[in-house]
């Protein structure tokens, strides 16, 4: 029996509308992730990208469990010496809400090429995104 590999002709993307309303963060992202990789296809492959689109709505009313809320803090490094920049959970979803989906979706994905092409693949929206041309004709 030979191993069967999936070929990017074959590979049929599909579009997911998820709700982040009183959702968990995490158990949020692990799905949103197992969309964007195409594990839960038949052909899926780890070396090809056969993933569907995936579109998070509501990401302002995504939620945490326990203490996170005041204790999860984020970090970034500009590159420069003494570059290091904080910023909590709660200041965060003030501010920008979709990052937090973002992140939390990224560091369940590849560190790799792969992964960043997965990632253009997602997008987070805070509410109800407005139709889109190619939507409202079809």
């Amino acid at each position: 029996m030979k191993t069967y590999s999936a070929k990017a002709s074959e590979i049929r993307r599909e579009r997911h509308v998820i709700d982040a309303k009183d959702r968990v963060l995490g158990r949020l992202a692990t799905e949103v992730a197992r969309l964007l990789m195409g594990k839960h296809k038949p052909m899926f492959s780890r070396n090809l990208d056969v993933g569907d689109y995936v579109v998070v709505i509501n990401a302002e009313k995504v939620r945490v469990t326990g203490n996170k809320a005041e204790q999860k803090t984020y970090y970034r490094h500009s590159g420069y010496p003494a570059g290091l920049k904080s910023i909590t959970y709660e200041k965060l979803m003030q501010t920008k809400p979709t990052r937090v989906v973002e992140q939390a979706v990224k560091g369940m994905l590849p560190h790799t090429k792969l992964g960043a092409s997965m990632m253009k693949k997602l997008k987070v929206y805070v509410g109800e995104p407005a139709p889109t041309e190619k939507e409202k004709q079809s």
